[in-house]
């Protein structure tokens, strides 16, 4: 019983050292300079390293976070009701920095976001 104790515990201070990616982003998705094109992305880290939320108002599915080599980092997969967008975020510094991948679209999409006030 201790030793799980010690391991929730433990669990619970990684989610605690790493809040900096759990919460509610603004991502630009703006395909051109001078354009603004944006959509919510709302994230939550569990203890379990397992991720929940929404990204362009679909369902987080799947999602996973890590903290390793000084960053903080999740992947997870979306869909739009045709196929599957696997997406990857990590927090760099006051914002967020990712990509989207979607085979049934045929691209790749690099993006940002910043904390939604």
């Amino acid at each position: 019983m201790g030793a799980l104790l010690g391991l929730a515990l433990q669990a619970a201070a990684t989610v605690t050292s790493s809040p900096g990616l759990a919460g509610t982003w603004t991502v630009d998705l703006s395909a051109q300079s001078g354009q603004t094109y944006t959509q919510p992305m709302q994230l939550t880290l569990h203890p379990d390293g397992t991720v929940s939320g929404s990204f362009y108002q679909s369902t987080i599915e799947n999602g996973r976070w890590k903290t390793d080599r000084g960053r903080t980092c999740a992947s997870f997969r979306t869909s739009d009701g045709k196929g599957p967008y696997h997406s990857s975020v990590c927090l760099r510094g006051d914002r967020a920095e990712g990509q989207t991948w979607a085979e049934h679209r045929n691209f790749l999409f690099n993006w940002i976001a910043t904390r939604t006030p």
